[in-house]
């Protein structure tokens, strides 16, 4: 669901990317018979999109706020990609004045990388390719200033995003004039590359630990106490109260690792410590932690869970 169009001269770097992006739940089969009517412009509107996926049962996210294109120093990259639940394959554009690189990669792997000197690189679907590739050439003309070419790419965005829903009216385009000569190109766009692929490996590496933690929180979360005894007052301090957990209850802190466990002793403080006694309950009651029978509020700073089986 991308258009990208890159140019690539002796004169600088052009680059433009729709800003669409479409989520697709629902039946595998239906979802692929919507994605072939889509990408072979039979679907002309948004309306009809939205009305073809009702009648498939297949519920569409469309939002226009993907950022397909960008700029690196004197670099200006595209990029589409195709996610699975199993990986996440990308297909990028690095260019600059007189040079550009394109580069495959499967997560954060390069599996293929081709370059040229000057040239047009359109990514995008068979039909919005062939849109925009005709719309380019009717308005070519010999010397063309990089204004001129955001100019014709503009005009190619425009009307493929007439005839098709796939791709949005909104865009990005970023121009770029460094003044290189072909090995200053080169030796850019190598070490652009390479911290780049880097910064999406670092990226990728941050994401899984986000989401093991996100995983184990969830898990975590339904263990979390809402009801029930948590311990007795084992000794008073002031207002800071020891509590010996009960048996089947444990304490962990903020990252979910373990601070003490049922017989173990957990420090509070309590609201009223002139109501409370050795002996007294510290219990959870609707949901609020509390001292009975007085029903003085206690504070802790760990997480009361119910303990697994060991």
């Amino acid at each position: 669901m991308s258009l990208i169009i890159c140019y690539t001269g002796s004169n600088g770097s052009v680059i433009i990317g729709d800003k669409r992006r479409i989520g697709f739940l629902g039946n595998e089969k239906k979802r692929k018979l919507l994605e072939e009517e889509l990408y072979s412009l039979s679907i002309k509107s948004q309306d009809e999109l939205l009305k073809r996926a009702a009648e498939l049962e297949i519920t569409l996210k469309i939002s226009d706020d993907a950022e397909k294109v960008r700029e690196l120093g004197d670099v200006v990259v595209g990029e589409v990609k195709n996610t699975t639940p199993f990986e996440t394959k990308r297909k990028r554009i690095y260019a600059t004045t007189g040079s550009y690189n394109l580069v495959e990669l499967t997560g954060s792997s390069i599996e293929k990388m081709d370059g040229g000197t000057t040239s047009i690189v359109v990514f995008g679907n068979k039909s919005t390719k062939k849109i925009a590739n005709q719309v380019i050439e009717e308005n070519w003309k010999k010397k063309l200033s990089l204004k001129d070419v955001a100019g014709i790419f503009k005009k190619a965005m425009e009307e493929v995003s007439r005839q098709t829903p796939s791709v949005s009216q909104d865009y990005d385009i970023i121009v770029k004039n460094p003044e290189l000569n072909k090995n200053q190109a080169r030796e850019i766009l190598r070490t652009t590359i390479i911290q780049d692929v880097k910064d999406l490996e670092k990226w990728r590496s941050q994401l899984k630990e986000q989401m093991i933690k996100a995983a184990k929180g969830i898990e975590m979360s339904n263990k979390i106490m809402d009801q029930g005894v948590v311990g007795k007052i084992s000794k008073i301090t002031g207002d800071q109260v020891e509590i010996t957990l009960a048996t089947g209850v444990e304490a962990l802190d903020l990252e979910w690792n373990l601070q003490a466990e049922a017989g173990e002793v957990v420090t509070m403080e309590v609201d009223s410590p002139d109501k409370v006694s050795l002996g007294d309950m510290a219990v959870i009651k609707d949901e609020n932690l509390c001292i009975m029978p007085s029903q003085c509020g206690l504070k802790c700073e760990v997480i009361l869970c119910k303990a697994d089986d060991r």
